[in-house]
């Protein structure tokens, strides 16, 4: 079984959604490895909880659970690295999916909610992804509103088939979409940090040289987890 945690990140023009397919045997010691990468740093810096989650924007620009680190730059981006290191040291795997979003309601003259349409993008690459591991997997992702209409399309989906010319029934995954709060789960966690960082780096969101130096250095942790990564432009 994989479990595949699932979260999104957004910029006004772009829509980008993020899967870590877990195999049973990763999920405890990621979750402890990414437990010991906060207690590092709550050892290290005062103001930093054990329980701090691990957020991609937040630790990136200083804020919330990370507030007591918001000058200290290097810091919050070591964080960052450990955190990534610790994925990019699992078996999990990483499937990020896109869309151009003025392109989408340019072409379509009632065009699905960009949430809606990248995951059902997102859910048929894994369960292509658990097909060729000859797994099953059972979707958990970030909460988010409309969670019953998801749940029906996922059901929809199971039952016949996707829409789109990448049409598919999703016959590996499993059950339901379970909605959980990303404070509870450091693998949530670990999924936001990958697909934030994977829309700083393709939205351009950091003009100066050093900030994207940062960001390539940071995304050569999970670079090679990276199953299958695509943007589409409608």
């Amino acid at each position: 079984m994989l479990l595949t945690y699932v979260d999104e990140s957004a910029t006004k023009t772009r829509y980008w959604m993020g899967a870590l397919l877990c195999p049973e045997h990763t999920l405890i010691p990621l979750t402890r490895a990414l437990d010991e990468v906060v207690e590092k740093a709550a050892a290290e810096f005062s103001g930093v909880s054990e329980r701090a989650e691990l957020h991609g924007y937040s630790l990136l620009h200083g804020e919330d659970d990370w507030e007591s680190l918001k000058f200290l730059t290097r810091a919050r981006i070591g964080v960052y690295g450990r955190a990534l290191e610790a994925i990019g040291a699992s078996d999990a795997r990483i499937i990020i999916r896109g869309v151009n979003i003025p392109r989408l309601r340019t072409r379509y003259t009632s065009p699905d909610h960009p949430h809606d349409l990248t995951l059902s993008h997102l859910l048929e690459r894994v369960d292509e992804c658990a097909d060729q591991m000859g797994e099953h997997a059972l979707i958990i992702a970030d909460e988010v509103d409309r969670a019953d209409t998801h749940r029906r399309r996922l059901w929809t989906f199971q039952r016949f088939s996707t829409s789109g010319y990448r049409s598919r029934q999703l016959t590996r995954i499993v059950d339901t979409i379970h909605f959980a709060p990303s404070q509870a789960s450091r693998l949530l966690q670990a999924i936001d940090l990958v697909v934030y960082l994977y829309q700083r780096r393709k939205s351009d969101g950091d003009r100066d040289g050093r900030a994207q130096r940062a960001n390539r250095h940071l995304w050569d942790h999970v670079d090679a987890q990276v199953w299958h990564d695509h943007w589409w432009h409608p």
